[in-house]
Order: C-alpha cells, then sequence, then structure tokens
C-alpha cells in the first residue's frame, strides 16, 4: 500500500515539474501550430475521430504547413499538392528519410525496402526496383499474369452462382498471387490453408494498423507498450508471416540455381552471397526478410482495399456500372480478356477508376518522412531528424483542385469532351523519390481486374443503393471500407446483352454530368 502511495506521488511530482516546463522545446524554428502541454503535448486539442480530422482542423487555422506535438515529440505536417511537392519533389533527398511508425516498429525496426533510410534505403530501392521489372514489371509478363489470374478469379466467382459474397478473400487473393508470383515464383491456390491464414493476418493487421487505437500508440508508444492493446496483436500477427518468409526463403535456398534465378527472394540471395566479403553490405538476412514482408503487405493490402471501396461505389451508384459496362461492350467485347491497351480507348472507365483511388484515399495521413539534415522550408527550420508527415488526403480532397471533393464524382477525371485526364493533384502513391514502388503493377490490376469482373458479372447487393453506407469501418494510417456482401450475377455471353442499354452518346458525357 505505501509503495502504490509513494508511486502516484513520484508520478504526479514529475507531471507537475513537467507542466512548470511551459511548452516543451525543439531544435530549429518550427512552423507555428496549436500551442501544446509537456508530455500530453496536443492531445487535448485532438479530435476524437483520430489524426486526419485533427490534422485538417489545424490547416484551416495555421495553414499548409504546421507543428503538431504528438504527446511530447513534434512533427511538421505538410498539407495541399503545392507544399507536399515543394518538400518530396523540390527537396526530395532532404526529405527521403522515412520516420518510424510506432504501431509497426518493432517488427521492421529500420530494415526493409519500405522502413529502411540512408544508403540502406537507397541500395535495397535500386535493386527492388531493378529485380521487379526483371520479373515482368510494367512489361507485357506481368499483364499475362494479371490477365490469367482474372480469369482465376472469373471461374471461382461463377461457382458462387450469384450467392452473397464477402469480397474481401477474393480480392486479397488475386492480388496476394501478383506479387506472389514476383517474390515467391508461384502463385497459391485460393483454398491453399496456409495461404488463407496469411491472407487474413494482412487483413486484420491493416485494420488494426489504422484503428484508433494505433494512433493513439503512436502518441505514447514508450509508455503504452507496456499495456495490452492492437500493438501486441499487429506484432504478433507480422512475426507468423515473417516465420513463412523465413520458411520460404530457406527453401529457395536449397533449390537456387545460380544461372537461372526465379524469382526476388533468388535474385537477394545471389546478391548475398555476392556481397558476403563485404562488411558494408546492406544485403543481409534481416532485410530480406523484411523487404519480402513490405512487398507482400503492400502489394497485396492496398489493392485488394481500392478494388472493394471501388466495388462497394459501384452497388452504391449502378448508373456508373452500367456505363463502364457499355463501354466495356463497345471496346473490349465478350470473347477476349481485357487487355492494358484498351485503357486508352476506355476514358470513362479510365476515370471511374482514379476517382475510386482518389475517394477512398487509402493511405490518408501518408507515411511519415524525416528529414535528413536541417533545412530551410518555407520560412522555417526543420531539424535533422524531425518527423515529416505528408497528407496525401488534403491533396486528394482539396477543393481548389476537385469540384466536388467529398463525392464520388468520376467528371475529375474527364474534360469537356469526355476524354481522360489525370490532374497533377492526383498522388494516391505519393511523389518524390519515395513513391510506391509497384505503382504501375497497383494501376495495371486495378485497371484489369475491375474491367475483366465487370466483362463477365453485373453486380447484386441486399440493400437499396440509398441505403448503402460508404463510412470506413477505420480510418487512420490507412482507411479500411466497411464490410459488405456483393452478388456476381452473371453476365449471358458475358458481354451483357440483358443489361439496359444506354445509348453510345451518353457514353463520353461532359464532367458536369449528374454523378453524386
Amino acid at each position: 500500500m505505501e509503495l502504490t502511495v509513494l508511486l502516484l506521488l513520484a508520478l504526479l511530482t514529475g507531471l507537475w515539474v513537467l507542466l512548470a516546463r511551459g511548452r516543451p522545446k525543439a531544435h530549429g524554428r518550427l512552423p507555428p501550430g496549436p500551442r501544446p502541454l509537456p508530455f500530453l503535448g496536443n492531445l487535448l486539442q485532438m479530435d476524437r475521430k483520430g489524426l486526419l480530422k485533427s490534422f485538417l482542423r489545424f490547416q484551416q487555422k495555421y495553414g499548409d504547413v504546421f507543428t503538431v506535438y504528438l504527446g511530447p515529440r513534434p512533427v511538421v505536417i505538410i498539407c495541399g499538392t503545392e507544399a507536399i511537392r515543394e518538400a518530396l519533389v523540390d527537396q526530395a533527398e532532404v526529405f527521403s528519410g522515412r520516420a518510424k511508425i510506432a504501431v509497426v516498429d518493432p517488427v521492421f525496426q529500420g530494415y526493409g525496402v519500405v522502413f529502411a533510410t540512408g544508403e540502406r534505403w537507397k541500395a535495397l530501392r535500386r535493386f527492388s526496383l531493378a529485380t521487379m521489372r526483371d520479373f515482368g514489371m510494367g512489361k507485357r509478363s506481368v499483364e499475362e499474369r494479371i490477365q490469367e489470374e482474372a480469369q482465376c478469379l472469373v471461374e471461382e466467382l461463377r461457382k458462387t452462382q450469384g450467392a452473397l459474397q464477402d469480397p474481401v478473400f477474393y480480392f486479397h487473393s488475386i492480388t496476394a498471387n501478383i506479387i506472389c508470383s514476383i517474390v515467391f515464383g508461384k502463385r497459391f491456390d485460393y483454398r491453399d490453408p496456409e495461404f488463407l491464414r496469411l491472407l487474413d493476418l494482412f487483413f486484420q493487421s491493416f485494420v488494426l494498423i489504422s484503428s484508433l487505437s494505433s494512433q493513439v500508440f503512436e502518441l505514447y508508444p514508450s509508455f503504452l507498450k507496456y499495456f495490452p492493446g492492437s500493438h501486441r496483436q499487429i506484432y504478433k500477427n507480422l512475426q507468423e508471416i515473417n516465420a513463412f518468409i523465413g520458411r520460404s526463403v530457406e527453401k529457395h535456398r536449397e533449390t537456387l540455381d545460380p544461372n537461372a534465378p526465379q524469382d526476388f527472394i533468388d535474385c537477394y540471395l545471389l546478391r548475398m552471397e555476392k556481397d558476403k566479403s563485404d562488411p558494408q553490405s546492406h544485403f543481409d538476412h534481416q532485410n530480406l526478410i523484411i523487404s519480402v514482408l513490405s512487398l507482400f503487405f503492400a502489394g497485396t493490402e492496398t489493392t485488394s482495399t481500392t478494388l472493394r471501396y471501388g466495388f462497394l461505389l459501384m452497388l452504391k451508384y449502378p448508373h456508373i456500372t452500367e456505363r463502364i459496362h457499355k463501354e466495356i461492350d463497345q471496346v473490349i467485347g465478350s470473347y477476349r480478356p481485357p487487355a492494358l491497351d484498351d485503357r486508352a480507348q476506355m476514358p470513362y472507365t479510365d476515370a471511374v477508376i482514379h476517382e475510386i483511388q482518389r475517394f477512398s484515399d487509402l493511405i490518408p495521413i501518408g507515411v511519415p518522412h524525416m528529414v535528413t539534415k536541417d533545412t530551410h522550408f518555407r520560412g522555417y527550420i526543420l531539424p535533422k531528424g524531425i518527423t515529416v508527415y505528408p497528407i496525401l488526403s488534403s491533396a486528394l480532397q482539396d477543393p481548389r483542385h476537385f469540384e466536388k471533393p467529398n463525392a464520388f464524382y468520376p467528371g475529375h477525371f474527364l474534360d469537356a469532351q469526355g476524354n481522360f485526364r489525370r490532374p497533377e493533384v492526383f498522388i494516391p502513391f505519393s511523389m518524390g523519390k519515395r513513391l510506391c514502388l509497384g505503382e504501375s503493377l497497383a494501376r495495371s490490376e486495378l485497371f484489369l481486374f475491375l474491367t475483366s469482373l465487370l466483362q463477365n458479372f453485373s453486380l447484386g447487393s441486399p440493400k437499396a443503393p440509398e441505403d448503402i453506407d460508404l463510412t470506413p469501418r477505420e480510418n487512420g494510417l490507412g482507411r479500411a471500407p466497411p464490410v459488405f456482401q456483393v452478388r456476381f450475377l452473371p453476365r449471358r455471353g458475358g458481354g451483357g446483352q440483358e443489361e439496359e442499354q444506354i445509348s453510345s452518346e451518353s457514353l463520353h458525357l461532359a464532367p458536369d454530368s449528374d454523378w453524386n
């Protein structure tokens, strides 16, 4: 009892001392922001709905560049395309560092192509880009893999005979199999129990990472790590995935042919062997495991989540789905699979896919950067090592550039003649030196998977369109769509003859058409 009282007195005394010191100090001349309290930082000024809501509210008061204290730690927030571009492109090298995300840092610890920084990151990124290109990313061979995977899914969905389905499993499977073909040199059967387990771990981890509890953990990780919470389940999930990757690496060691590497892991093992006498080499076992985890996780979760949001939006706005069906029928028909070359002739479908990415706003607060040296930025001095959040959501929903930022409006990506246009402010993959590694792969997957499914199926929902809720299930580091069910109803002949016909003139309406 006495010990408890003493500890409580010590805690209260420490808090009183901190409060007496006034505002926390930070090296440099940071942008203005809400006044913090010692230890608490700006906690009391935060929105209960999470960091994004808080940052966007602070932007209205302090402008596009401001400082927020996450607990005792100052971070610089950059909003709007212009300010983000000034940082990530105009001063690309200085802003190329990677800051920690507290809830996953115990797993990544600065290793791997996503969370490494400095020379380690540069070496891993160069290798990863070159190797993924060697195995088809951005080439015809990957297009063929996506087409084949799309047809596998079409056949799987035909078996459902129009019954209600939760699409999570299907979209995870197809996106995971594409990145698996590059990283592991194989695809998995949709019924493979180990594969299903991995997909569930990814899904649950993404939801937990995006949760409010993980955002709170970001404020006080050194304190909250001792208590139960989502951070412990995330760590457990990712370590189980790492164990699978480790077993796969060992199998690759046993079958490795130095003259004919089959995938990313083979190439990495050969590079490890080449550099084994170099003590400065960044190609070690830990960086291999974490790089594969990064590619596997990002290559699976981001595209599959975008597809889920896309099909939820198709259910919400069936007139948009009908127009895509019409464009598919006119350009592709029903007797061959969609191809990337079709995209140039399908401006409406392309606009819808881009608007899905903009509206879903998958990584709204961006993955945090770190300043690599003291630097001047917009009249302020940002000290080396400070964390910077580029708020991608502020660009994707900027009313100065998007006519209806809070609505699903494909007209954002069409000109007055109905031709596709891509505004410079469209940055779902970020920009600069940390631009997403898999941008070209993700864009190919979104187009081919969506058009392949809509070529073969109409969509049904147990809810009326007006009753479908688009509110995210989680909205933190990531944004997860709500749970929903969908029927995949075969279109007669795969070409949609039973669909209500839309006049060809309506395909290329001006952007001010009736989209809400």
